[in-house]
């Protein structure tokens, strides 16, 4: 249906229900308002968006639906004067304009410029000027004043309809009332995540954010903006920064409109960034003096040693007298020397390298065509095959593809979406906004987790299942999908094979064999089943929960089948969605960054695929075979294979499972070259560390969880003379014996896509500001495609192939001695190693210290209280940290954050991994929790390997 109304003598026809707003925004016509955004629900409360409908009284067009033959003026003096008189009401109660939280930073408060606009100001009006409702500036990065407050309630709706945090409201009575943070609390002290939704939202100077590090806020005009990416997560929101380059500096971040993020941000991509500015920045290469040999541990941290210095940063003083400065060329000269000496006398197997998914495509395509074309070795490998390597090993296994199959935005057109193992309003809290959204549109929300983390609060089924029981619960729902008759019968006769020996299996599931596997009740499993196989469309997006188990493989292919078998792959609003780690795994697998595949997941034991790169490459001889994954490189360390190695931006020392064998292996090794932002934990076992670029200082491509290719642009220069790394690659690759020429980035990227089907099309200059989806068979006017698989997938026959799963149990179960379950991950603030948010102002500030979660009742048997330090210890070693009792852990169940060097939760995890993917079990060990026995400061026992 649609209606037509006469607008300022223009007549429109419109979608019934279209507001008066909207209808003269596309004439053109300029109404003015100061509560409504198009992106949040209208509630017309600032009343300056009047129009004369005809009515009794003047209508707010922002509220004010459309009506056929409705005539309706926008401008008049009886209109101008209301909206005058209502800018005078709310300017009389604003600080002075020259002390306005916002006209003096950015310079753009809306209601100033529409005061301006009318005539008034709040020096002459006769109105009273009201004041004391006071200021909030407890949170580390955003100020609250509320006598700039005008209650447009534009923060609320920011954070309730976009965010989807609920956090603001109202107190208060009369003139007294204000915004408010949970029940009255101080911001800092209240459940707000800091994302900045509101800053962004408010149109006055009641919300802002603070300078950072004394960097100025100064208007746009005054700064230069530079279009780019988030470093942290993979949903790779897109972002502005506000660079002031007189001070060479970052000012303020902002979130950019673009088809995945849609302009939002979290507090890690708003306020995360002033890492690349640190004091500690690596700025001159450095050779391990001879006196520091034999190789090990240099700080006492990293010894194994217990002495918790403040921050959890690399002890520079300790670690520094180590190395001496040396200059670019004697660095890369006895870097190529060293490792042509190791290949020469150890052959291909004694070479390895570790890149870095926080690297650009360009650089990743590089660092793996280096170790391939001139050690001849696929023993290449980065973090995904810490996150998500058996969800790739299944997907490849399952429909021929290691991607995703449709887009998180994709959410809002499902009935119904399962997350399982991600807390992602943690991991990926931007892609989390869309699933609340979407819940509040009508999608059904079903969360699957050991851990009752803030996305089960946003839940209509929650299913705190055991851990590690992930296989158990998955059969017991297909079992029931096929009982009550909800399997897409034509789907799988046209579209899947081996559904037969997949019922077989999980016939043997019943909701009441799965109920005593997993702890969830019998009724909700068949609950889960009916509301899965009823919906029209359903999405799956799971995390690191599912994958890091060494039966993490067998949990994604039983993803796999239950989308399969119900029809919920190829369509809108249904797929498959493994959550992307880190800004850049997604691409850094792409590119080849993997031990057994080269680019675009060609296989490295495949003579056809290898004879493609020998001939595209220039060589020959390339490795026949697959090469050794991150664990198993560490495992080949020890036992003397692999003995140097390239490390580009990772960090295994932290990141690795079983600490104290990383440790022993790091320093085994005969020559080690460490790229890096900053001196990190592995930095102490190199030989060489090259100070590289951070993000913020380079161009290059970055490819998103969605498939999203973009541009990442250089805001800064490196500092001192740190470089960019693919040109520090190049470098060494020239000493190497190798003939590169690249220009740049750009010549990069158009060699890989040559080499890379997926990417076909692409270039730098039609990715344009907010980048495109692959596959795209026409990127200058398509953003790409969204839902993947509509007619066949990858595999060698189209077919998706239903693997059936059996369950096991752990390969580490809890006993007398160590009675609970330890699970690991991430905090919202904080990013993988901490190596970057640590050295955030803003993030370490809110989130400073190692905790150890706990349920009440655990805490309460051990007579622990909140916030004492405690010891938890391992089979494999012993960490100090500080007890947070905690109602989202299942009894019996712990959480570690991973973040935290002095109390990192790796010397306690197994180093037991995945027989397809390769993964570790970070997800499951056994450990206990004790009073500090010992005082503080105190050696702490390093551990013993079993």
């Amino acid at each position: 249906m649609s209606v037509t109304i006469n607008l300022d003598g223009r007549e429109i026809t419109v979608p019934e229900g279209t507001t008066i707003y909207a209808a003269a925004r596309q004439l053109g016509i300029d109404i003015p308002a100061l509560c409504h955004d198009d992106r949040y629900d209208p509630v017309g409360v600032c009343r300056t968006c009047v129009v004369d409908t005809g009515a009794r009284v003047f209508a707010a067009a922002c509220v004010r639906p459309c009506e056929d033959g409705m005539v309706v003026r926008t401008t008049g003096d009886e209109l101008e004067r209301s909206r005058a008189t209502l800018i005078e009401l709310l300017i009389a109660d604003q600080p002075p304009r020259d002390a306005d939280p916002k006209q003096t930073t950015t310079g753009d408060n809306m209601l100033l410029a529409l005061a301006d606009r009318y005539g008034v100001s709040r020096e002459t009006t006769a109105l009273p000027c009201g004041s004391g409702r006071g200021t909030d500036t407890s949170n580390p990065v955003i100020a609250v004043d509320h006598d700039a407050c005008i209650l447009c309630d534009r923060c609320t709706r920011a954070c309730d309809d976009i965010q989807g945090n609920d956090v603001i409201g109202r107190s208060g009575k009369g003139y007294r009332t204000r915004i408010a943070f949970d029940l009255n609390d101080p911001m800092g002290a209240s459940s707000c995540v800091t994302c900045g939704e509101c800053v962004a939202a408010c149109p006055t100077g009641a919300l802002t954010n603070k300078p950072i590090h004394n960097i100025p806020i100064r208007p746009r005009a005054e700064l230069d903006a530079v279009q780019t990416v988030c470093p942290y997560c993979g949903v790779g929101c897109a972002l502005t920064y506000q660079v002031d380059r007189d001070r060479g500096a970052i000012a303020y971040a902002e979130g950019r409109d673009q088809p995945g993020s849609k302009g939002r941000l979290c507090v890690k991509g708003r306020y995360g960034w002033d890492y690349a500015a640190s004091a500690q920045r690596l700025t001159v290469p450095l050779i391990r003096r001879e006196g520091s040999y034999p190789k090990g541990a240099l700080s006492s941290d990293v010894k194994g040693e217990r002495r918790r210095k403040p921050g959890g940063l690399v002890d520079y003083d300790e670690v520094l007298p180590h190395f001496r400065e040396a200059s670019w060329d004697e660095a890369l000269d006895l870097t190529a020397r060293r490792l042509t000496e190791i290949h020469a006398a150890g052959g291909p197997g004694a070479i390895a390298g570790f890149g870095s998914a926080k690297c650009s495509n360009e650089e990743a395509y590089l660092f793996q065509k280096l170790i391939r074309t001139r050690f001849r070795t696929n023993n290449i490998d980065h973090c995904t095959r810490l996150c998500h390597a058996s969800s790739v090993a299944a997907l490849f296994e399952g429909i021929g593809s290691g991607a995703v199959s449709t887009t998180y935005g994709d959410v809002v057109n499902a009935d119904v979406a399962i997350i399982t193992g991600s807390n992602a309003t943690a991991n990926h809290p931007v892609a989390s906004s869309f699933f609340k959204q979407a819940r509040r549109c009508g999608t059904k929300i079903i969360y699957i987790d050991p851990r009752a983390d803030r996305v089960a609060d946003h839940a209509d089924i929650y299913c705190q299942l055991k851990p590690g029981t992930d296989v158990a619960f998955y059969n017991g729902v297909m079992h029931e999908i096929i009982r009550l008759g909800l399997i897409d019968r034509d789907y799988i006769d046209r579209r899947t094979s081996n559904y037969d020996e997949l019922a077989r299996t999980v016939a043997d599931y019943s909701p009441q064999r799965a109920a005593q596997i997993t702890g969830i009740e019998a009724d909700a499993i068949t609950e889960v089943a009916r509301v899965w196989g009823s919906a029209r469309a359903g999405i799956i997006f799971w995390g690191m929960g599912i994958s890091q188990h060494t039966t993490g493989t067998d949990n994604a292919r039983c993803l796999i089948a239950m989308c399969a078998i119900t029809g919920n792959v190829g369509k809108p609003g249904s797929g498959l969605h493994p959550l992307r780690g880190q800004n850049n795994v997604q691409g850094a697998s792409d590119v080849g960054l993997i031990p057994m595949f080269y680019p675009d997941y060609q296989k490295a034991d495949s003579a056809e695929v290898r004879s493609r790169f020998e001939q595209a490459w220039g060589v020959s001889g390339l490795d026949p075979d697959k090469g050794l994954t991150v664990t198993e490189i560490i495992g080949s360390a020890l036992a003397g294979g692999v003995r140097g190695m390239y490390m580009l931006g990772e960090n295994p020392f932290l990141s690795d499972p079983n600490i104290n064998k990383v440790r022993k292996a790091l320093s085994a090794l005969e020559f080690l070259v460490v790229q890096d932002i900053f001196l990190t934990e592995t930095a102490e076992f190199a030989d060489v560390v090259l100070p590289a670029s951070s993000y913020l200082e380079k161009d290059g491509t970055f490819t998103n969880t969605d498939r999203r290719v973009q541009l990442g642009r250089k805001v800064l220069e490196p500092p001192g003379q740190a470089r960019v790394d693919w040109e520090i690659l190049q470098d060494l690759a020239q000493r190497l014996g190798l003939d590169w020429r690249y220009s740049g980035p750009r010549e990069v990227f158009d060699e890989l896509v040559s080499l890379m089907p997926n990417y076909a099309n692409l270039t730098y200059d039609n990715l344009g500001g907010t980048g495109k989806l692959y596959p795209n068979a026409d990127p200058e006017h398509s953003d790409g495609t969204v839902v993947l698989f509509d007619e066949r997938f990858n595999t060698d026959d189209g077919l998706a192939h239903l693997v059936p799963a059996q369950w096991l149990p752990a390969k580490e179960l809890p006993n007398a001695e160590y009675p609970l379950v330890l699970n690991t991950g991430r905090l919202l603030e904080h990013w993988h190693t901490g190596s970057m948010t640590r050295r955030s102002y803003a993030l370490d500030t809110i989130a400073p210290e190692a905790e150890v979660y706990v349920h009440p009742k655990d805490a309460a048997d051990r007579g622990l209280a909140h916030g004492e330090m405690v010891l938890v210890r391992s089979r494999r070693g012993e960490i100090e940290l500080r007890l947070k009792v905690s109602h989202r852990e299942a009894l019996g169940n712990c959480f570690i954050p991973f973040h935290f060097r002095e109390a990192a939760a790796n010397v306690l995890t197994i180093d037991e991994i995945d027989p397809y993917g390769k993964i570790p079990e970070f997800k499951f060990c056994a450990v206990q929790i004790e009073p500090l026995a010992a005082p503080f400061g105190a050696d702490l026992r390093s551990g013993a390997d079993h």
